[in-house]
This record gives structure tokens, sequence and C-alpha cells, in this order.
């Protein structure tokens, strides 16, 4: 009883531990305070977060964390808009802009909670944090809707906005970031289910021998066979190798400061038994840093080599860096003081290049805050103009926009300027100065403004513009009351939690999202398009290719290419043509990467966003100076449009202009159609989009994202009947979604095609080394995207996923019987190996064999798309696609939902019955990441969501590595060593005891006294076995590292299989039967009292364990010896001083002197020493045999060790003789 009470404590006080820790944490949250409005004060007081209620009024200042979800009523900006940071809740750090309320944005001075009369009801409370409906019912019965751009969340924090005042809807556990909060989760390891599984094996040993003791004697008295004190030990080796993975220094990230973070503390031997690994493509395997490389202007294709040189300077830059502080770095550790150390000892090293690069991503943010913008490294914001380009640019004048035919054909030099407007404006980027926050103010028209000479464009948008006309503001105007006289009534303020029907869904979600104050947020999926196949081969596509340009095309830039030298360089072009900037001016908050990316990109061509707000948009474009573009309408981004759009006021000319950008699959679709009479015009807009879908082809062939940039001119009767309908649709209550898509659809047509982008995405570090050693592993990996096909498969060769020599089928249907015989057909394929590796069909994609390594064997890749993988995961096909996915090297699947993700990751890992791994960083792959075995989150771009739900996060892929082949390798390895050595321990001492009922008539009686039973496990042998479980290291890390191989024996669970089990019972009993036999017919018939025979026998099996443990220990250092002279020295104290002070301990025997009088005789340690030796012979011999004789990978890495250290200390003696 005794051991397992010691147990439970300590368990106990673990957990008690963390509870304490938990609530310390908890009572510091809910002691925070805020202002609320107090109704009998009649002003804001200050109350504990945890005294917040819903219905009260809360005031925020800059700076502060908000406390509750909350309805914005007042903001201090004049636009009536409140900036705020997330990366409390996703890790986001660029800012993010919330609305207040329709019909409370016009205050001029801050709102009286008094004054406020309405009824709140929104949606019952959710964990979406995307996701917000309800609407404000007034007095007079108008409602307005809400939308999550109303809503201020719990953990955000207020920027840039001097005061903020809000209406709280959920408050404590209702707020959706403590629903998100779902708190630790449990995943069991499979080493912890084999362990329970051979448990019940013990339980059956022990009911055995429990029933030949009954049957001996009734009442027969058994000892406990299961080892309690396993539990703690596992435990403890968790712990212990936990501690060594979170301080590799190799899993450290210096640039962005990052380490390892663990959090799931009991699945870490997972690690090293992964066989399926399902990763993310953007972010994961990409840096998610979208580097503008290409684009294509009006069918004219610009390369922007010096910007590739660039990008390849960079990467050099970066590596020579890591050389020069490789020395400090390798003998720096993880801890605080310690990295403080590091950069002092290191500032030397630092070139200039990088002291820049710092400077300008800390001061773009402004030095008093030191918030990291998103977005805003080097490689991303400095982009290199191509000369070409340039020379064309410089050629814009305000003269294009005077001709009459302006409008009807555009230009190619207009083309190029509409082109770099189109990039500056169509997005949802926030402009900000940093070393001045914004304030209570309204935007005061400094730059140019445009004017307007059609008098009647101005009524029509005051009369039918959203803003303007809200219920509340109509109300007010029409009864004439200015905010002075308006009548003081009383409060009535109810704010009811309803569960919307199924029916209406979409009733009042995104009220404000199509309204020109919308600036939305999820442009994030923009580059997301359909997959676009083509049918040509590579031969045929290079045919294509080189028809581009026709011959007078080619002429020009041949002359052009000839005036080069007459030119100055790159360098000094681009300093020509991009003023002086200081990094303090303004600084871009971009909601994505790939926005950022173009608007880094025109500002390179000095078309430079200065400021945004939800009126107007101001830009500097060089060769026109300022334009200020009246902002009318923004449509924003969604999955089914795959677009956004923003129609403004074109300051030039005088026209209601939309510019549109998206995927290319959904843009080419829109464009002009219809015949103008002349066929010049037909043909030159035919030519150019043809030669901009070759360009885009290409882009997608070497893995670039791709989008389209278009624009459309309205006239004022057309804008005037779209804007009435948007109206309608935008003030519908019931089917507002649908509504507003139809909207934008009957705009976004007959589109003029400007150009397309080519953006990369960058391959992180080590990744195709990383893939082609998971690879050698064993392990199968498969690539979940939602981009594009053919991106995604660029991006699998890029990264080694394929190779060349690949066979490549892609499975694409449009019902289930099509895709169950496109299933069977690729089956049969590969089973005839009818497909020579000569020919290609039109499922084969090829690049160059330079990129990839070559893999001797053919093997064949799995190809398919989200809607393809709805029909394969179809009941009647399912298992004929498991039975395809195991005939293949790799699996990509593109346009994947993040619901797919997570029930193809659910699939494999319970069909298969294999270890699955899912790696991911954004909030997409959080779903894969939480049903897979192990789930690893990168520290990316795309927030923290994904490493929340992680149980391990990783700020590279590439640490996948070393966290899978050394520390997986090595905490399974040491822990399945470590639990059959407990069950071998415990068997053996057991049956040391069972032996001897035999001889006691079945009483239950021990040979030693009760003391030493429970001490023998509690103290005597309970550190060596953990020692060995967190030291025990079989191969070096840089073996296992070069031998991605070795890995396979993890895999197939050879530690720890059925015959190891089966061995070490099989040796504990035997052990157990010299123990007891040797020492029981040396000492028959003599006459030894109880305890003096139970001595030897219990200092023997004492050594006999710890020897047994000295064998089975593939290193040995100085701690393993100390810890082995410790338990020595442990065991006699103890047992001695036992004896020497309890006289009468256990009556009727006496264990008084028994160890002292032992230690005198010289029988005891003969009986000691050979009872040891015969006991361990068969386990030296069996170990000596297999290591020798039939040695295991991993045995014969350790011997190739062995000899290169000999050759090392060889030659180290050698030296100083030749010298």
């Amino acid at each position: 009883m005794i051991p397992l009470l010691v147990v439970l404590t300590i368990i106990a006080v673990k957990d008690g531990l963390e509870d304490y820790a938990k609530y310390r944490l908890d009572k510091k949250i809910n002691n925070l305070v805020t202002l609320v409005y107090s109704r009998k004060e009649q002003t804001y007081v200050e109350k504990f977060w945890k005294d917040v209620m819903v219905g009260d009024f809360i005031r925020l200042s800059c700076n502060e964390e908000i406390p509750a979800d909350m309805v914005l009523l007042y903001s201090s900006d004049g636009d009536g808009i409140c900036h705020i940071e997330t990366s409390s809740l996703d890790g986001e750090t660029n800012l993010k802009q919330k609305l207040v309320v329709k019909g409370f944005a016009e205050q001029v001075t801050e709102m009286d909670p008094e004054t406020f009369s309405g009824r709140i009801v929104c949606e019952t409370p959710s964990s979406d944090l995307n996701y917000f409906r309800g609407f404000i019912e007034h007095t007079n019965m108008e409602r307005v809707g809400l939308s999550k751009d109303n809503l201020l969340m719990r953990g955000c924090t207020v920027r840039n906005t001097e005061a903020a005042v809000g209406i709280v809807v959920y408050a404590g556990h209702e707020t959706k970031a403590m629903l998100n909060n779902t708190g630790s989760r449990y995943k069991r390891s499979k080493l912890e289910k084999m362990v329970n599984r051979d448990i019940i094996w013990c339980v059956l040993l022990l009911i055995v021998m429990c029933s030949i003791g009954a049957v001996g004697m009734p009442g027969f008295y058994c000892w406990v066979l299961i080892p309690i004190s396993l539990y703690v030990s596992i435990e403890f080796v968790k712990l212990g190798q936990i501690y060594f993975i979170q301080n590799d220094i190799d899993l450290y990230h210096e640039p962005t400061d990052t380490k390892i973070q663990c959090g799931s503390l009991n699945i870490a031997e997972n690690l090293g038994q992964i066989e399926h690994i399902f990763s993310d493509k953007t972010g994961t395997l990409t840096e998610n840093k979208m580097v503008f490389r290409r684009c294509s202007i009006a069918g004219q294709e610009y390369g922007h080599e010096e910007n590739a040189k660039r990008l390849e300077t960079y990467q050099s830059e970066f590596e020579s860096e890591e050389d020069e502080t490789a020395f400090f770095t390798s003998r720096c550790s993880l801890k605080r003081s310690s990295r403080a150390r590091f950069s002092r000892k290191s500032s030397a090293f630092i070139s200039m290049k990088s002291m820049s690069r710092m400077f300008h991503s800390t001061s773009a943010v402004g030095m008093p805050s030191m918030r990291q913008l998103a977005f805003s490294s080097p490689i991303e914001t400095d982009v290199v103009p191509d000369p070409r380009l340039v020379r064309k640019f410089q050629r814009i004048s305000s003269k294009i926009y005077m001709r009459p035919e302006a409008v009807e054909v555009i230009s190619e030099i207009m083309q190029i300027s509409e082109f770099f407007i189109a990039l500056a404006i169509c997005n949802t980027v926030v402009v900000s100065a940093p070393d001045q926050p914004r304030l209570r103010r309204r935007w005061s028209s400094v730059v140019k403004i445009p004017t307007v000479p059609l008098g009647e464009f101005r009524q029509i948008f005051n009369k039918l513009s959203p803003r303007k006309i809200s219920p509340v503001s109509v109300q007010a105007q029409s009864s004439g009351d200015t905010p002075a006289e308006k009548e003081k009534k009383p409060p009535k303020l109810t704010v009811f939690h309803v569960q919307f029907p199924a029916s209406l869904t979409n009733q009042f979600s995104e009220s404000s999202e199509s309204s020109p104050s919308t600036v939305t947020s999820g442009h994030e999926e923009m580059e997301s398009s359909c997959v676009q196949e083509s049918s040509k081969d590579e031969l045929s596509e290079l045919q294509d290719i080189e028809s581009l340009s026709p011959p007078e095309t080619s002429k020009e830039v041949l002359s052009e290419d000839e005036q080069m030298e007459s030119l100055p360089t790159s360098k000094t072009t681009k300093k020509e043509l991009s003023p002086e900037f200081d990094p303090m001016e303004l600084s871009y908050e971009a909601e994505s990467p790939d926005e950022a990316a173009l608007v880094h990109a025109a500002r390179a061509y000095q078309c430079t966003l200065k400021t945004r707000n939800p009126e107007q948009v101001t830009i500097d474009l060089g060769p026109l100076g300022m334009l200020t573009f009246q902002l009318l309408n923004i449509l924003p981004f969604d999955s089914t449009r795959k677009r956004m759009s923003v129609v403004v006021k074109h300051p030039l000319l005088n026209r209601i202009v939309m510019y549109t950008k998206g995927a290319d699959s959904v843009i080419m679709d829109l464009l002009q159609t219809e015949e103008t009479g002349d066929k010049k015009i037909v043909m030159f807009r035919r030519r150019n989009q043809d030669r901009t879908q070759r360009h885009l082809d290409d882009y997608a062939t070497q893995g670039l994202r791709t989008l389209c940039i278009a624009m459309k001119i309205l006239n004022d009767d057309e804008y005037e009947e779209w804007l009435q309908g948007h109206f309608l649709a935008e003030s519908s209550i019931e089917n507002r979604e649908e509504m507003l898509l139809e909207s934008a659809e009957r705009l976004e047509n007959n589109l003029i095609l400007l150009g397309a982008t080519g953006i990369e995405d960058r391959l992180q570090e080590g990744v195709p080394e990383t893939i082609e050693s998971l690879r050698r592993a064993g392990i199968n990996v498969w690539m979940l995207t939602g981009d594009k096909h053919e991106t995604a498969v660029n991006i699998a060769y890029s990264c080694r996923l394929l190779d060349s020599a690949d066979q490549l089928f892609t499975l694409k249907s449009d019902n289930l019987d099509d895709c169950a015989k496109l299933i069977d057909s690729i089956l049969e394929d590969i089973r005839t190996n009818a497909l020579p590796k000569g020919r290609r069909s039109t499922n084969i994609i090829r690049i160059p064999t330079s990129s990839v390594v070559h893999i001797p064997k053919f093997t064949y890749a799995l190809v398919l798309d989200g809607p393809t993988l709805k029909f394969a995961l179809h009941e009647r096909l399912l298992k004929k696609f498991l039975v395809l996915t195991a005939c293949v090297r790799a699996v990509i699947c593109c346009r994947a939902t993040p619901v797919q993700k997570s029930q193809l990751v659910m699939l494999v890992r319970k069909e298969l019955r294999v270890m699955t791994l899912a790696i991911g960083d954004g909030a997409n792959d959080v779903s894969m990441i939480q049903v897979a075995d192990v789930g690893i989150g990168i520290s990316g771009q795309e927030g923290m969501q994904a490493v929340l739900a992680s149980d391990f996060a990783l700020a590279q892929f590439r640490h996948l590595k070393k966290l899978l082949f050394v520390h997986g390798h090595w905490c399974y390895t040491r822990l399945a060593n470590m639990i059959l050595y407990f069950f071998y321990k415990n068997l053996a001492y057991v049956n040391l005891l069972f032996w001897f009922q035999f001889f006691c008539g079945f009483s239950g009686t021990p040979m030693t006294d009760y003391w030493s039973l429970i001490f023998f496990n509690l103290l005597f042998t309970s550190v060596p076995p953990v020692i060995f479980g967190v030291l025990d290291k079989d191969v070096s890390a840089e073996s296992l590292m070069r031998h991605p191989e070795l890995y396979k024996a993890s895999q197939r669970n050879e530690p720890y299989g059925s015959s190891a089990f089966a061995m070490n019972l099989v040796d504990a009993f035997y052990q157990s039967i010299v123990c007891f036999f040797i020492p029981y017919y040396t000492f028959r018939n003599t006459n030894i009292d109880l305890y003096s025979f139970g001595s030897p026998l219990n200092t023997t099996i004492f050594f006999i364990i710890i020897l047994h443990l000295v064998i089975e220990s593939k290193s040995l250092n100085v701690i393993h010896i100390s810890v082995f002279a410790a338990s020595v020295f442990l065991f006699f104290s103890v047992i001695g001083t036992f004896g020497a002070l309890c006289i009468l301990c256990n009556p009727p025997a006496n264990p008084y002197w028994v160890m002292q009088r032992q230690l005198v005789n010289p029988m005891f340690y003969l009986v000691c020493l050979i009872t040891t030796l015969l006991a361990l012979l068969p386990r030296f011999l069996y170990r000596v045999i297999q290591n020798t004789v039939c040695p295991s990978p991993l045995m014969k890495a350790r011997l190739y060790e062995n000899e290169v250290q000999k050759q090392k200390l060889k030659c180290v003696n050698v030296a100083p003789t030749d010298s």
C-alpha cells in the first residue's frame, strides 16, 4: 500500500503544481481593470474583467487590451474606424480595421451611453473567430445588421485609435477567445497502448501465480506484479526527453528568435514511429514570403532578371552571416541570458547589410513600440525594377489620358499606368505613419483633389451611398434634430443571444463588407484559382512560348537592349526611379503577403500608395504626381468569385473605373467579348489575351503564384443602375449573401485585361533535403494544399517530393462513376506497367532534370483535386482509393478544403493503421493537425492558430528532420527499453518471492523484511532506469542524420516488439530461478535463519538487476556510473542502517545486524558472485552473438562510429611523432 501511496502522492503534487500555476494566471487576468460605464454615477469607472457583464458600455484607449466581445459604437477616428491587433488570438501582427455600426459613424462627439436606446439580437456564443451575425433594432423598429467587422474580440489590442466605445455582447467564458481555449488535448501514444496490452499479459500471469499459490494454501497472499512505479518513471523520462528537445540548439531559429515548443508531453515517443506525413504547402514547405518576380503587361513579358539576381544575393548573404556566427551559435544556449551574451559577442560579426535590414524592419514600425510588421522583410519589400519596363514607365504623361479615344482604345503606355494603379489601390492595405499614431481626426484633403465636371455624379453618389443613407441617419435627417437638441430618453437596452435557424444562415453576416467604407480581411486566399490543365505536351508548350512575340516586338526589344550600354546600371536606375525613402515615413499593414508584394512592386516603379480611408485612396504616381481616387465601392474577395474589385472615380479619365484582380481561370472568362466593329481592336485584344495566357502558363510551370489584373470603365447611368440594385442587396436581411454575389457578378464583366503577375513563394531553407531524407527513411509524404494544380505540382518537383522519372497520374473527374473508372484505369496501368518510361501522356508533367534527385527505380505519383477527393472518399471507392495511394510514392491533393484535409488524415490513420503526422502553419491546417497522431505547427506568417493547436511547434520545416530522426528515435528507443526493463525487473523480483512459497507452505511469507521489499523499487532501483530512459544513446545524432534509413528500426517497433517482451519475461524467469536456487542449495541443511537466507538473495537480485541494465545500456558516461554507484551505496547504507537500528521491527523474525554479519562471511560474497555471473551469462552471450554474427543496421552504425573514433585517436597519437 505504501508504494501506491507514494506514486499517487507524486502524481498529485505534479498535477497540483500545474493547476496552481493555471489558477494564478486566471486570477491575474480576472483582476485586470477596464473602464465600464456606471449608470448610477453616470460616468466611466474602473471594474475588474471578471465583473464585466453583457450590456455594459466599455471605453477603451490606445494600446489597451479588450476585456470582452463588444460591438463598436464609437471611434475617435473621424472615419469610424478602430484598428486592432489580433496577435494574441491568431499571432497576426498586421492591423485589422473594425467599423463603427452604421448610423453611429457620423458622431461628432463621443457617444453618451445614456442616450442609447435599442435592442441587440446576436447569435448564440460561437468559437468561430471569422463569423458574427446579429442586428440592432431601434425604437422605430429599424434594424441595422451586425457583422464581424463591427465586433471587437476579447484579447485583441486597440492600436492607432485614441478612444473607442462599445457595448458588450459576450462576456467571460462566452467570448470567442475563451470558447477557442479548449485546454490541453490528450493523445495516447502508440507505445502506451502497447504497454497497456502487455500489462494485461502481466495480470494474466499474476492470476496464474496466485492460482498456484491458492491451490497450495487457501487464502494465499500474492504480491503485485504490475509495476506501479512504471507510470511515475515514464512521466519523469518524458519530462527529461522534452527538456532536451526544447533545449536543442539545432531546433532554434535565430532570425526569428524562435525555439521548438512542446505542447504535449506524453507523445514524444510517437515521433520515432511516423509512417505518413501530411504537409501543407504555403508557409510550411514555402516561406510564405511573396516575392514579386515577373509580370506581363499588354501582352509583353518583363522578366525582372536583376530582381532575380537580388534574391540570390540575399540568399548568399544570409548563408555567409550564418557561417560568421556559427562559432558563437554552437556555444550559446537557449536561455535568455545566454542569448543576450551571444548578441553582444557576435555584434562585431554582423555585416552592414544586416544592420540596414534590422534598421529597416524595426524603424518601419516606429521605435517606441517596436512592433514587428507582417510581410515586411527586405526580401519582400525591395524590388529591383525591370529596365525595359522602366523606360516605358517614364513615358507616362497626362497626355495619354487626354486623347478622345483613350477610353475606347487603351494604348500600351496607358495600360502600364493603369496596371500599376491597380496594384496600388486594388487591395485592403492599411497605410500608417508609425511615429504619428492616428488620433481622432478626419482625413484632410492635403493632396490633389480631382475635379469633377459631372455635377450630377455627386448628387447620385450622395443619394445612393449606403453610408450616407443608413436607417438611423435618415431618421435623424427627417426629424431635423441635432445631437444637442435631441431629447434625452430613458435608456432602453436589451441584448439577446438567439439561435438563428438554418434557413437564415447568411441573414445578418458580413453586413458591411461591400459598402464604400468597407475594408475586408480575407484576401489571403486571393491566389486561389481553378485548375487549368493544359493538354499540350512539352514540345508544343515550348513552341508557344517562343511565339509569344511577333517579329516587330522582338525587334523593338532588341533595339532597346542595344541601348542598354548608354543607360545607367540597374542600381542607378532604381535610385533615379525611386526617391529617397524614410522608413519612418510610411508603413504598410497588409492582410496577406500577396497584397504586400504587389503594393511594394508598384512602389518600386514610383507608384506609391500614400493614404487610404473609407472615402478615398491617394497614390503618388511618379510622372503624374499625386492622384486621389474617390473610393466608391469595394467588392471583397470570396472563394466563389475568386477575385476582388474596387470601384473608384478616376481623377484623370473623369470616369468611374473598376479595377479587378483575381485568379486567371476566372478573370479570363470575364474579359470583353463584344464586337466593336473595328477588327484591329478585336485582334489587338485577342493577341494580348493569348500572350498573357501563355505567360500565365509559363509562370505556373515555374511554380509562381499567378494573378490577373483587369479594369472596366463605366458610364454614370450604368453605375447608377448597378448601385441601386447593389444597395437593395446590401440592405436585405434574407438571402443577403446570394444577392450580394449576384450584384458583384452583374458588374464584373466585359473587363479589359491589363496584365498578370507572377509571385514566388520561396521554398524554405533545407526543404528539398529534408523531404529526400524523409523518403529514404520510409516515410510517405503527402502534400495537401488549397493551391492550384500547376503550382502545387511544380512546388512538389522543386522540393523533391516528385522526381523527373516519376509517372504522374492525375485523378480528376466530375462524378462518381467517372472517378471509379479512372481509378481502375490507373491501377491497371500500374499493375501492367503499360506506360513505358519514354512515353508521356497528357497526365504527365516534365520539368528540367537538374532540379531533382534521380531515383534508380521507376515510381508513380498521384495528383487529385478537392472535388475529386469527395468522390474518392465515397464508401464505394474508398478501398480502391487506398489501394491506389499505396501504389504511389507521393500524393498531391490540390484545392483541398480544411475539412477534406482532416478527413484524409483520419482515413489513412484509421484504415491503414499507420502513425500519421500533420504539419501546417495556418488556421486551415488546425483540423488535420488535431486529428493526426502528431500535430506540428509552423511559426509562420499565417498566424499562431496552428501553433496553438499543435503538439509541437517548429520555426522551420527543415527542423522536422532532426526532430524525427534524432529525438524521435531516441525518445522511442529509450522509453521502450526502459519499459521492457521495468517489466523484467518486477517479474524477476516477484518470481524470487514466488519460488520461496514452495518451501514455506504457501504461507505468503517473504524471505526478507517488508521495508526492504518497499525500498527495493522505491529507492534502490528507481533512479537508474530513469537515467537510462533519459540519457541512453544507441547511435549518435550525426549518424542518425546522415543515415535516415536507421529510422526504420523504430518505425517497425523493433525495440519493443512481442518477441522482445517475451524474451524479457523468459530472462526474468531464468534469472529468478538461478538467483533463488543457487543460494537455496548452498544453505540447505544449515541452521541459517529466515532473513539471513533472504539477505544474499536480496543482494544478488539487486546486483543482477543493476548489471542487467549495464549490459542493455548502449552508452555509459559519468552520469550513468555515478547513478549506479549511488544506488549500490544507497542499498548497503539503508539496509545496514535499518539492520542496526531495527531490533524488533518484523516479529517473529529479527532483521537486526543481518547485513553486517553477512558482509564478514566469505560465503556471502562467493554466492553473490557465482549467482550473478550465471544469471547474466545468457543475456551477455545473446548480445555478443547478436552484435557480431548478425548485427542490426543500428549496431553497424555504432561499430562504424567506434572505428572512426579509434582512427581519430590513432591520428592524434601519431601526429606528434611525425613532427
